[in-house]
């Protein structure tokens, strides 16, 4: 075997010195059987005749004997990609149109994989992230948050779970040398680190001894934090950092792969959850997740949970009424709103690339016609068919290979302007990268399109008819009409409405949403977000006091007109909601409607310009020696109050009473104001209320964590952002404004991702329209081009140019008319996965389905015209000489 196997080699290593030993061998045979047959009596000339004869074709004993060394295949495999190498060299114009045209769907195709890959198929940097499930509540169809004291119970009571943990996100002021920094990190229980199986690179993790009230604050920060602020110094781990006015002893450092929530988080404290705070069933805001026990079903494990959750409604039936628990794996929860997307962005480049490989495949079978006596001749020689075939694939696997380099250079481009350019919402979007997945993946795709634009021209080429093409035929057989083509064309013309329809569908949705009217003035608005820390400004009237000297303090600058703060801005993401129950209903939580709750200054109202529609704003008066009041938007008032005017009325929400929770405090309706579409201008608008701030209760500063929105309304003059934040410095030193931008911004933000989904599959879908255009231009011209004789008879017999005209024209009509018709189908099937993704515009739009029809049918008729055109033109006179 080692000897057959050293053979090889120097037969492919040393083949011009193997091929003259070859040569010395034969000529040494024949010449002995030639001295053999002048010995018996002939003459050389007979001689040498007679060993010709008998011999065979010197060539084909020398084939036979290459076939014997085992390396025939490897040497005419070398043959075939010097000949297709020189071939695809002899017609730059199809080589350079062919790459172009086949890198732009494999470099289209390697990013978003790229990108998908990052996002949705990378799994999670945690440990069996299979097992670690997230666990939420439910209530009237909706997933919010766990309460703590709904968490200690699920903690006690399950048995499903090795590791139970939960987690608070929350935003911290870092001291600093150089100014302080809003850091956002998260409140974690003790079993957090260790239920998703992660270890520090330096120092190490909190656990349950550390997790308790009154122990040592201590802090484990993130590699991003450590490396950017911290110079990735290891003896930061002993050392004290002053988070929200308060030391901190630094115990560890976090991989920067650690993030498995994808909420970005630098730093994680222990939440330490209090006697008060385990006792509270009605504050929902935990992010609950847990490690499933080995042998334990996720079904296993929420048959268990509902068994809590109804134990849990019996105990406090106030809180926990109607309420159950949801387990979903913790991949799918964080990933869900994802998924969608990326699969229609997976198949629209997937449209490109068939598009591509029809229009290469078209320009192959065109090809394949002017190589006809070429093949033909290579088959009279003894080439097989197969030979012809391999061939032809090689050449096409060439060209297959050399467009997958451009497309990977292609995909590296665009994934660098998408990492840039994509929203900032997309999870885990600045990890996609061209690696050796996304090469391996290029390489796929090069080779499979290789196959598929190459295949049916190999298979025609080798089945070429040598009577016809040594004849010379050339009527009307040879320039008929490629049904194979015209299919070809077909499907591009098909496949390019489909990508239409759905970029013109977002696009209609996109200008519709631009257009909505947010409920108040968002011009000349600035907002930034201050937290005050909870050791300074404890005291609720310190912090509101705190508050309204920031008021003061920014009313005053040169170029304001108004100030005012809120708990949330509009479009600033985030909520706080409450069940409201109105006056007359019992006090049950079945009667509860879920709203959004603001607190704002009695200035928000005016400040921000949301209409009032009846009754009258807040006040300085409304402090909480008075009646209670409250503002609803007008959402809230006619889902409350149906047909009655709500000014008067009253409704129960946020606080308890003297007796408790069965005898809550009322408020009083004083006004409506319009809707706000605070959570984006594609969101639906929410019931909403409104809170003064000098009413709230002291628990309500630990609801919004004492922190706000603080709201500026220009004069027309820019603010210096500088003036800003000095004046909340001065106010509360140690404090930064973060998140400091005008409201244009915030809008811009929040339609950001769907208008760069847009923007995207817009791109794919013109391209898909340019190469399915110079599909139908690709084949009428060839027709034209093989049947120039028949249009030269024809006008020889006197058919009319216009005739001619109308002839060409025709056929590329029928092949539009049946692709249009066949791309309305799939459109009509395909867009309704879009449903989702757009707003006030449905998925079988027919203005949308007309526009882009009558798009593609345009720009179609336009590559007709222009072959049908030069058909017009033919001079009979010349094409019948030229024959």
């Amino acid at each position: 075997m080692l000897n057959d196997l050293l053979i090889r080699i120097r037969s492919l290593l040393a083949r011009t010195t193997v091929e003259s030993e070859l040569a010395d061998e034969l000529g040494f045979h024949l010449e002995g059987q030639i001295e053999k047959y002048i010995a018996s009596g002939l003459t050389r000339q007979e001689a040498q005749r007679r060993v010709r004869l008998e011999f065979g074709g010197l060539e084909q004993v020398k084939e036979e004997c290459r076939e014997a060394r085992g390396v025939h295949f490897i040497e005419t495999l070398f043959q075939d990609v010097r000949f297709g190498l020189r071939m695809l060299c002899k017609t730059p114009s199809f080589t350079v149109l062919a790459i172009f045209t086949l890198a732009l769907g494999i470099g289209a195709n390697t990013a978003i994989f790229s990108i998908v890959d990052a996002v949705l198929l990378r799994p999670l940097a945690i440990q069996d992230p299979s097992r670690v499930m997230f666990l939420q509540e439910s209530w009237r169809d909706m997933f919010p948050s766990v309460s703590v004291g709904n968490f200690v119970d699920v903690q006690r009571q399950s048995t499903s779970f090795a590791k139970i943990c939960a987690s608070d996100n929350a935003s911290f002021n870092l001291a600093l040398r150089e100014a302080p920094e809003r850091v956002d990190g998260e409140y974690a229980t003790g079993e957090y680190f260790a239920t998703f199986g992660a270890q520090p690179i330096v120092g190490r993790v909190f656990t349950n001894d550390d997790d308790q009230p009154g122990r040592d604050q201590v802090v484990v920060i993130g590699e991003r934090l450590w490396r950017t602020h911290f110079h990735a110094d290891s003896s930061m781990v002993g050392q004290q950092l002053r988070i929200n006015g308060m030391p901190y002893t630094v115990i560890g450092v976090m991989p920067k792969a650690f993030d498995p929530l994808l909420s970005k988080s630098d730093l994680w404290i222990p939440a330490a959850f209090t006697t008060g705070q385990i006792a509270d069933h009605d504050n929902h805001y935990l992010n609950v997740m847990g490690r499933l026990k080995a042998g334990v079903s996720p079904a296993q494990a929420q048959s268990e949970l509902n068994l809590i959750a109804q134990r849990l409604q019996r105990q406090y039936p106030m809180d926990d009424k109607d309420r159950g628990f949801r387990l979903m794996p913790v991949t799918t929860i964080l990933l869900g709103d994802q998924k969608l997307v990326m699969w229609i962005m997976v198949s629209a480049v997937g449209f490109v690339l068939l598009i591509a490989c029809a229009n290469i495949a078209n320009l192959q079978l065109a090809r394949s016609r002017v190589r006809k006596k070429e093949i033909a001749v290579r088959i009279a020689l003894g080439a097989s068919s197969r030979r012809i075939v391999r061939q032809l694939l090689v050449e096409n696997v060439l060209l297959g290979l050399v467009s997958g380099a451009g497309g990977v250079l292609l995909a590296f481009l665009g994934i660098s302007w998408i990492v840039v350019h994509g929203p900032a919402d997309v999870p885990r979007l600045e990890q996609s990268r061209v690696d050796a997945i996304a090469l391996t993946f290029a390489c796929g795709v090069a080779l499979l399109s290789s196959l598929l634009f190459g295949m049916a021209p190999a298979l025609r080429s080798a089945s070429v008819s040598l009577t016809e093409v040594f004849k010379g035929s050339t009527g009307a057989s040879s320039g008929s009409r490629d049904r194979f083509r015209s299919l070809l064309v077909v499907g591009e013309v098909a496949l390019a409405l489909v990508l239409m329809t759905g970029a013109g569908l977002l696009i209609r949705s996109a200008l519709l949403v631009s257009h909505l009217d947010p409920g108040f003035d968002t011009s000349n608005l600035i907002v930034g977000r201050v937290g005050l820390p909870d050791t300074d400004f404890h005291d609720p009237a310190v912090a509101r006091q705190a508050f309204e000297r920031m008021i003061a303090g920014a009313t005053a600058l040169p170029g304001a007109q108004a100030a005012a703060v809120v708990s949330r801005a509009p479009l600033t993401g985030g909520d706080s909601s409450n069940g409201l129950i109105p006056e007359g209903k019992a006090i049950d939580p079945a009667n509860a409607i879920n709203a959004q709750l603001q607190i704002v200054s009695p200035t928000y109202l005016a400040t921000v310009r949301i209409p009032l529609k009846s009754g009258r704003s807040f006040t300085a008066l409304d402090t909480r020696d008075k009646t209670l009041v409250s503002i609803v938007n007008e959402t809230l008032a006619r889902t409350m109050w149906p047909g009655e005017n709500p000014i008067g009325k009253r409704f129960v929400c946020c606080e308890a009473g003297p007796k408790g929770r069965e005898d809550p405090v009322w408020h009083e309706v004083v006004g409506v104001v319009g809707d706000v579409r605070a959570w984006g201008l594609d969101r639906e608008v929410q019931t909403q209320f409104y809170l003064p701030l000098a009413q709230i209760p002291p628990s309500a500063w630990d609801w919004i964590g004492r922190t706000m929105d603080l709201v500026v309304r220009e004069k027309g003059v820019a603010i210096p952002l500088n003036e800003l934040q000095s004046t909340v410095a001065s106010i509360a030193p140690g404090v930064p404004i973060y998140r400091l931008s005008t409201m244009q911004q915030k809008i811009a933000g929040t339609l950001e991702t769907s208008h760069f989904y847009v923007l995207l599959l817009s791109l794919f879908a013109a391209t898909a329209l340019v190469l399915s255009s110079v599909g139908i231009y690709g084949v009428l011209s060839f027709i034209v081009a093989q049947r120039t004789r028949d249009i030269g008879i024809r006008i020889a017999l006197g058919a009319t140019r216009a005739q001619v005209l109308s002839h060409v024209l025709a056929y590329g009509a029928r092949l539009t008319a049946i692709g249009l018709f066949l791309g309305l189908a799939g459109a009509l099937a395909g867009t309704r996965v879009l449903s989702s993704l757009l707003y006030g515009v449905r998925a079988t739009d027919a203005i949308t389905f007309a526009a882009v029809s009558l798009i593609l049918a345009t720009v179609a008729l336009i590559a007709n015209y222009l072959p049908a055109r030069r058909a017009m033109r033919v001079n009979p006179i010349v094409a019948l000489r030229h024959e």
